[in-house]
């Protein structure tokens, strides 16, 4: 399958309008395999309730099974399982779970496609593609704005945007590059599955496609591609007076302007050209703002990838761009510690520190960039006077001085979080 891979992925980069034929050919038992070493063994059990440790404990069989559902042409997409995980502001965010069948064939066809089309990918796409991280997109995004010149931003989010992906358009783009109806079938299956609610109720969707599915990265990727990307760099680039670039991971996008007529005349059409693919932009996280090494000060400042980016001075007075954790991502995390070390401060200590340990390394993983410690300082300190205060109300009498606490947070490895300074690839525009 690597080689069969390799050989798509040549082809597409040698023959940028090359249809590929036969690709659900490839669906055979030892894709699915090589598949099946790459699925989260964790996920949460789909509309069936067959978990991972369950299929495995009869994987000959059910791959076997499967392969030849694919062979025979007589797969048919299961439904849909809804469930909702809370966000930091409070709303909720839907995700659909595919069942372990159809995770495994959503793998082998997500490789597939992403061997075709990463060839296409422009460079300032950095969502859900190897060797791509959001760490670089904000790194790009500060040293750009850092030393190209650029003095005005336009933030922007599409509302809904894995909910609204119009089927109609997304097929129209993947025969593009595909000339295969059996695979363009496959996909629609899983585009046009049912979805069971909570509540039990079926909805079978018109448009979108389900957060949690394995596909929907990479078809999220494709339709943003050809909507957003190409526009951008064939039709807005050149009919711009000055310099101008696009920083986006999956649907969230900033945009970056050398002169404020380009930034203006882009804000008016941007919504526009969403518009033709039945798209529309998030009002409230959709702005434009004069920005620019001449305007020092937290109060003119945008977020983006939970970062927020605002003009500040170095050690030496120089004036350069700084960020930190964006301030209502900061305020939902420390809510988040609070209410889960309420909850935890009565059992074990052996149960649960070392999941906090694990929590507090997570958030300095993705947060702990130069120019952030400070953030990193207060989340560290507010977990510990939190943790101090509930293990004292364990029993009638106080249970550590902060002498005990310390050797206690040293027994459990919980240290202060420091930034990393590795060193990150950066793409100029």
């Amino acid at each position: 399958m690597t080689t069969t891979l390799n050989n798509i992925t040549f082809k597409a980069h040698t023959h940028p309008k090359h249809r590929f034929q036969n690709l659900y050919g490839l669906l055979n038992t030892e894709c699915l395999y090589e598949s099946w070493g790459q699925l989260n063994k964790k996920a949460v059990p789909g509309i069936d309730g067959c978990s991972i440790d369950q299929y495995q404990a009869n994987l000959v069989e059910n791959i076997t099974s499967l392969s030849h559902q694919l062979k025979q042409k007589c797969y048919r997409a299961n439904d849909i399982k809804r469930i909702f995980i809370p966000k930091s502001n409070g709303k909720q965010r839907p995700l659909g779970l595919p069942t372990v069948s159809d995770k495994l064939v959503q793998q082998s066809v997500s490789q597939i496609l992403q061997s075709i089309w990463e060839q296409d990918f422009l460079r300032n796409s950095y969502g859900y593609r190897p060797n791509k991280s959001a760490h670089q997109a904000i790194h790009s995004l500060t040293l750009n704005l850092q030393f190209k010149g650029y003095g005005y931003i336009v933030e922007a989010d599409i509302k809904g945007f894995f909910d609204n992906l119009d089927h109609n358009w997304l097929m129209e783009m993947l025969k593009q590059r595909i000339d295969d109806a059996a695979m363009l079938s496959l996909i629609s299956q899983w585009l046009k599955a049912r979805i069971k609610s909570p509540d039990g109720v079926f909805t079978k969707p018109t448009s979108g496609s389900p957060q949690g599915g394995i596909i929907s990265p990479v078809l999220a990727n494709i339709y943003l591609h050809y909507a957003l990307d190409l526009w951008f760099e064939k039709k807005v680039k050149p009919a711009m007076e000055g310099r101008c670039m696009m920083i986006r991971y999956a649907d969230d996008f900033v945009c970056a302007f050398q002169f404020s007529k380009d930034a203006e005349r882009f804000y008016r059409v941007l919504p526009k050209r969403l518009n033709k693919f039945n798209l529309d932009v998030a009002k409230d996280k959709t702005s434009l703002m004069r920005f620019s090494r001449f305007h020092v000060g937290r109060k003119r400042h945008f977020a983006f990838l939970g970062f927020e980016f605002y003009w500040g001075t170095d050690a030496n007075g120089k004036v350069r761009l700084r960020r930190r954790t964006a301030v209502k991502k900061q305020k939902g995390t420390l809510t988040e510690y609070y209410q889960w070390i309420k909850g935890k401060y009565s059992l074990k200590l052996r149960e649960w520190l070392p999941q906090l340990r694990r929590k507090l390394t997570g958030f300095r993983n993705y947060f702990g960039l130069p120019d952030n410690s400070r953030s990193l300082s207060h989340l560290y300190n507010y977990v510990l006077h939190n943790l101090y205060k509930w293990l004292n109300r364990r029993s009638g009498r106080k249970s550590y001085n902060w002498s005990n606490f310390k050797k206690m947070l040293s027994y459990f490895k919980i240290e202060v979080p420091k930034v990393s300074k590795r060193n990150i690839l950066v793409d100029w525009y």
